[in-house]
């Protein structure tokens, strides 16, 4: 690239300080975007984890719902009786800048039971326990995705500035520096030698 700096002393400082800003940044970059990574990774496999238990849930609640259906009838009725979920709240904390979100849900205890004991039966218990758990597992999972997201979306952003710094300014201010500095020592030896030259002459005289 073309060089376009006034070989002075106080550029020289100026694109040395530069320089070493850039070479600063270049590494916290490189760190933040190892520390998003390794978190982004522990998330995507608490993600798979996740949904596994929630396959798994899943079909022990279906498995227990047909039995509730097959020992109890349409249970329709009964399912309406079980209130509308409103505990689900958001928060964030911070991860090296990035917002990752929080999902929390309240448990249900075991003793609060929204519907009668005297018109169910295990089954039933067992369906409504399975898809208290899934509901638990959602959120947690919504949480964890949401995260890998917003993570991977930072991790791009982060890799792209180190890019920028490490094969673009990085380079560029070490080219100026060399520019300057070459230029400046040239400098020095031309006015050595004239001094050298004056001192001569004077020495003939």
């Amino acid at each position: 690239m073309a060089v376009q700096a006034v070989p002075t002393k106080g550029n020289l400082m100026t694109y040395k300080k530069s320089l070493a800003l850039a070479k600063t940044g270049y590494e916290l970059l490189d760190k933040k975007r190892n520390i998003l990574v390794r978190e982004m990774m522990t998330l995507i496999d608490s993600a798979s984890e996740i949904q596994n238990k929630i396959d798994i849930t899943y079909s022990k609640a279906y498995l227990a719902l047909q039995k509730a259906n097959i020992t109890l009838g349409y249970i329709d009725d009964m399912a309406k009786s079980v209130p509308e979920e409103t505990s689900l709240r958001l928060s964030y904390r911070s991860v090296m800048g990035v917002e990752i979100p929080i999902v929390t849900i309240d448990e249900t205890p075991g003793t609060d039971i929204f519907y009668g004991l005297d018109s169910t039966n295990a089954a039933f218990d067992e369906a409504y326990m399975s898809f208290q758990e899934v509901k638990q597992l959602t959120a947690r999972l919504a949480e964890v995705e949401n995260s890998v997201y917003r993570l991977a979306d930072a991790i791009k952003k982060t890799q792209k500035r180190a890019n920028a710094l490490k094969n673009i300014m990085i380079p560029r201010f070490e080219e100026i520096v060399k520019f300057i500095s070459d230029a400046l020592e040239e400098k020095e030896r031309e006015e050595f030698s004239r001094l050298k030259v004056i001192k001569t002459q004077k020495q003939k005289k």
